[in-house]
């Protein structure tokens, strides 16, 4: 993206504070875009914080969530249970086939009914979580996508323009 590449280098020689006429808000110029209202600022930023953000660490997380979904039908599930299974729970369970003396809590279900359930398999434990880790960096990135991006546009805009 030009717009974001250009960001990384000077922040302060691409924001110009202009005054529209008497009465009237302020705009700004980002980047060589100019006349931007302060929602329009807000956008093009989001979208340069954005691109810093995402990397390759991002790919694995949605590969993890991807790879734990239950798509894949099983049999002998008990009532109640997660209808399907994971390529990411049968992976595991291939490669950590160790049973515990002990039961470890994972969480199942979905966002609309999430639970706990606990296992004594080192490898279901493992294939139930690793959907989990890839929805929090997920959710990291976009807490850190949304802090950067707030910061750096109020760092830029005048007082009443200013967010939280």
């Amino acid at each position: 993206m030009v717009v974001a590449s250009c960001y990384r280098n000077n922040i302060a020689a691409n924001n110009i504070n202009l005054k529209t006429g008497a009465g009237m808000s302020d705009t700004y110029t980002y980047k060589g875009l100019p006349n931007l209202t302060p929602q329009r600022l807000f956008f093009w930023i989001l979208l340069d914080k954005t691109e810093e953000q995402l990397g390759l660490k991002d790919l694995g997380a949605l590969l993890a969530i991807v790879a734990g979904q239950p798509f894949i039908p099983t049999r002998g599930k008990f009532g109640g249970a997660t209808p399907g299974t994971s390529i990411a729970s049968l992976a595991a369970r291939t490669v950590l086939d160790v049973d515990l003396p002990f039961r470890l809590p994972t969480i199942t279900g979905s966002l609309t009914g999430l639970r706990i359930a606990f296992t004594r398999n080192l490898g279901a434990f493992v294939g139930r979580t690793i959907p989990i880790v890839g929805e929090v960096l997920l959710a990291y990135d976009v807490s850190r996508i949304l802090w950067n991006t707030v910061t750096t546009y109020n760092a830029m805009v005048s007082q009443a323009d200013r967010l939280l």
